[in-house]
């Protein structure tokens, strides 16, 4: 998950800062963003387009989805909203 530590145009991959944990497109923007604990994906995450729109936010218990998750197409609109539990919709 943390192996590839920067593009080749020289653009870092993600950050780590205290236990937040994101990851950058190689363009600079922030591509997903959220709280990490143990090496593993926990609580809610943010998601994001290479333009910068918000694309989706979910929730992660140990790097499975639990609990909401909402996507937004291009105008801003919900898509999707499902509830997850043990990665599996319910």
């Amino acid at each position: 998950m943390l192996e590839k530590k920067l593009y080749a145009n020289g653009q870092k991959t993600f950050d780590i800062e205290k236990d937040v944990l994101t990851y950058y497109f190689k363009n600079g923007k922030i591509k997903a963003q959220g709280h990490l604990k143990n090496q593993k994906m926990q609580g809610e995450w943010r998601f994001y387009r290479e333009s910068g729109q918000l694309w989706q936010v979910g929730h992660f218990v140990d790097n499975e989805k639990n609990g909401s998750w909402i996507r937004y197409d291009k105008n801003d609109k919900v898509e999707y909203s499902k509830i997850f539990k043990d990665n599996k919709v319910i």
